[in-house]
């Protein structure tokens, strides 16, 4: 028997609220799979499971607001099955955070019924919007009982449709994302002995390069020099591992792989930084895709576990925004961030003449118990020379 626990997704949060199970008992899982959406100061989070085998019990009930680490279901081994190996995944989630405080709230741990949620094909699901009907309580015709576009019309012909559906999920809350912000960020500063670097690197093979490689793409395919950043740093990191992982009770833990959190802006306010995992692995278009991807999500309230729990360091660039440099806090347990400003023109010693060049500020934010001056210099060097030769990226 293994059981779900409320995962701990930052620093900043110290509970969330149940607001959808996507499972119920007797229902089969497998690692990956998205089975409860949780809502946070962030929004609503879907989260996955790590485990494998037959959802035996759901303890907690819809609406419920329950602190990290709470039990929020059961799973039972499928008979005849030996216990599942770890997850590849969950050797990258840094052990629980301790929250900032510890409120008492109500943990639900009474049993609940079943719930029944039926196999919705996409086509009824969008119909069924539409409409305004719940297809989740439909009874399907379909093949293994899913619900079909017929089912939904046959169901909008025969039962009353309420004038207004209430919404499943809450829109963000910009002032309770500050407020989370604002206690992590607070906590970064009392707890961590920072220490700051900079260092302004030259652009020009870089974007001569990014130049040449989008001339032969389609619109849609061409790359951003933020992506070429985001590679430099994950490639960096892998020369300097120092600055690549968490610091908990009291020494530092390397990060099983490189999991960057790219560092987004919220519309109306705030920031999360989900993770780009093995971000030292992708290619420069498979990092372009994920990152969309990831703004796209996490503007619309779509981001999941895993990404908000598995990041080693944070990236985050504000050059588009005009800042020349970032000088940011580091986000706990990690240990480092790591900073790109505005690309602006500069004179610049090229042999024996001066010449206007595009340069970047980088910036590194580092924690002194894991790291000093000089191993953080090696970052910003390394950083330096890989976007100075932009073919090994």
């Amino acid at each position: 028997m293994t059981d779900f626990l409320m995962p701990a997704l930052g620093a900043d949060m110290e509970a969330g609220m149940l607001v959808e199970w996507l499972v119920k008992p007797g229902d089969r899982i497998k690692r990956g799979d998205i089975v409860a959406v949780v809502e946070t100061q962030k929004g609503a989070i879907e989260v996955e499971t790590f485990a494998e085998g037959i959802v035996s019990e759901l303890v907690v009930p819809i609406g419920t607001k329950v602190p990290v680490g709470s039990l929020l279901a059961r799973i039972g081994e499928a008979a005849g099955e030996e216990p599942p190996a770890p997850h590849p995944i969950a050797a990258v989630l840094p052990p629980p955070i301790a929250p900032i405080t510890s409120p008492v709230l109500p943990t639900g741990a009474a049993p609940i019924a079943a719930v029944h949620r039926a196999k919705v094909s996409p086509a009824a699901r969008g119909r069924a919007t539409e409409l305004g009907i719940d297809a989740t309580t439909l009874s399907g015709t379909g093949v293994e009982g899913a619900v079909t576009v017929a089912d939904v019309e046959t169901a909008a012909r025969t039962i009353a449709v309420p004038a207004a559906a209430p919404a499943r999920r809450k829109a963000l809350d910009a002032a309770e994302m500050r407020k989370a912000i604002a206690a992590a960020m607070g906590r970064s500063k009392r707890e961590i002995p920072h220490y700051y670097l900079t260092h302004t690197v030259e652009l020009g093979a870089s974007l001569s390069w990014l130049e040449a490689a989008n001339a032969a793409q389609p619109v849609p395919k061409r790359l951003i020099l933020a992506v070429l950043l985001l590679k430099a740093a994950a490639l960096a990191l892998r020369d300097v591992p120092q600055l690549n992982g968490t610091f908990v009770n009291g020494a530092f833990c390397p990060g099983e792989g490189i999991h960057i959190g790219w560092a987004i802006s919220l519309r109306g306010g705030g920031l999360v930084a989900p993770a780009v995992l093995e971000t030292d692995k992708r290619s420069l278009s498979e990092l372009m895709s994920e990152m969309r991807g990831l703004v796209q999500r996490a503007r619309a309230g779509g981001l999941r576990s895993s990404e908000l729990a598995s990041p080693t360091v944070t990236v985050t660039s504000l050059g588009e925004r005009g800042a020349e440099a970032v000088m940011g806090i580091i986000y706990p347990p990690q240990v480092a961030l790591i900073g790109f400003g505005m690309v602006v023109t500069r004179p610049w010693v090229v042999g024996s003449r001066i010449e206007p060049r595009p340069v970047v500020t980088v910036s590194l934010a580092a924690d002194h118990r894991a790291s000093d001056g000089h191993t953080g210099a090696l970052l910003l060097n390394a950083i330096e020379q890989l976007l100075q030769n932009p073919e090994k990226l």
